[in-house]
């Protein structure tokens, strides 16, 4: 069921990737800078926990131990809550979301390379991989399923060659996060390993995740729990997603990625719906040492989150990109309207690959709605301008794994 607004609206729109390289330049209890940015509000510029408590709202989980985090209302664009939303640290893996919002839209999924010795070469020592071999043929779906649910550097390196190589992507790359007015974002490796320089924020890798998902290849990615690749069976490494031992998959979620090396610590974004909300949530190195504590700390923040959203009132909001609302569009505004095969006007309809397995998303609470009447019936109007434009302030359609729900 999709019904689409009739309103126009506003216009704009794991494994661990790395376990070595450099030492941190800052110890594990350094404190935040005393200014930081203030794009999307003044109160997101300063340093400390930014949340407006008021009768009615509950109080925010007392054990968050992450260096910075943010919760976010992702079709308004609202922050109902944040802790150093712009401090400026190594994003590890989350960083491979801006890496696909960049490239994603560049390959049909169908296209097919064979990896060449030099594809390979560059990657940092102890990188994740997904096992790609050197004179083998994959097809950009399963490249792309290497990237998302094995965190494979060696896949991006292979996609990086495909976008004429590791250094044109890290342009292009910086290029989009300028555009999404990511500013935080210093990009020196596609894949989030760690490297001199390279750092993004909270607030950064928030914008990176609300911009991919109104990819409709973007979404069915970075919801897939299980694929195959070649003759094996790969396995997202986002735990509220899949679940593991200590940590249950989380209701409602839906994506999005996850990261970890030495200087970042454990990173994550993630997206989640219920009872027809969806929020955002990033949280950045929990100081608790102790195992999946990066999704327990999002999972707390998350029904945090949906318990506020209504009653909370923002403490700021994520920016538009810069080209929203203009009367011509860019290559950016291009990509998110269509081009090789994205569709952020439909749901999807699962990874589309032999083998590939749609998340089953835990039992709904009694009187929650599934994705299919919760965000399509709220769907934005998709307005074409000079061959597409980038819509933000909009509803999209999470994937088919949400609208099982009520059903499971």
């Amino acid at each position: 069921m999709l019904v689409t607004s009739a309103t126009l609206l506003s216009l704009s729109v794991t494994a661990p990737a790395a376990l070595a390289a450099p030492t941190p330049s800052t110890s594990p209890t350094a404190t935040p800078p005393a200014r930081m940015s203030t794009l999307g509000g003044a109160r997101l510029g300063q340093p400390g926990t930014q949340v407006a408590l008021a009768p009615g709202v509950p109080v925010l989980p007392k054990d968050l131990t992450a260096r910075s985090w943010i919760v976010s209302d992702a079709e308004s664009g609202q922050v109902l809550a944040a802790h150093n939303a712009h401090w400026r640290l190594p994003p590890a893996s989350t960083l491979k979301m801006l890496f696909a919002d960049t490239v994603l839209p560049r390959f049909p999924k169908t296209t097919r390379y064979k990896v060449a010795p030099k594809d390979l070469k560059g990657m940092g020592a102890g990188s994740s991989v997904v096992g790609i071999k050197e004179g083998g043929t994959y097809s950009v779906h399963d490249l792309w399923l290497g990237v998302f649910l094995r965190s494979g550097n060696d896949a991006v390196h292979v996609l990086s060659s495909m976008n004429g190589g590791v250094k044109q992507t890290v342009e292009d790359m910086q290029d989009h996060a300028e555009e999404l007015q990511a500013l935080d974002t210093t990009v020196v490796s596609p894949d989030g390993y760690d490297a001199p320089g390279q750092v993004s924020s909270a607030y950064d890798l928030t914008l990176f995740a609300r911009s991919g998902l109104q990819k409709k290849d973007f979404r069915e990615y970075c919801s897939t729990v299980s694929a195959k690749f070649g003759s094996a069976e790969i396995r997202n490494t986002n735990r509220l997603l899949s679940g593991d031992s200590d940590v249950p998959v989380y209701q409602g979620i839906a994506g999005v990625k996850n990261g970890n090396t030495t200087h970042a610590g454990a990173t994550f974004t993630g997206v989640a719906e219920r009872g027809g909300k969806v929020l955002l949530v990033t949280v950045m190195n929990p100081a608790k040492n102790e195992h999946n504590e990066v999704y327990k700390e999002s999972a707390k923040l998350f029904d945090w989150g949906f318990k506020a959203a209504g009653k909370v009132d923002p403490v700021g909001e994520l920016v538009p990109p810069k080209s929203a609302g203009s009367s011509t569009a860019g290559p950016d505004a291009a990509a998110s309207a269509g081009q090789a095969g994205q569709d952020p006007g439909q749901t999807s309809g699962g990874t589309g690959g032999a083998g590939a397995k749609p998340a089953a998303s835990a039992p709904a609470e009694s009187g929650t709605s599934g994705v299919g009447t919760a965000l399509a019936v709220a769907g934005g109007l998709l307005v074409l301008l000079g061959g597409g434009v980038f819509l933000v302030n909009r509803r999209w359609p999470l994937p088919d794994l949400m609208r099982r729900r009520t059903r499971s």
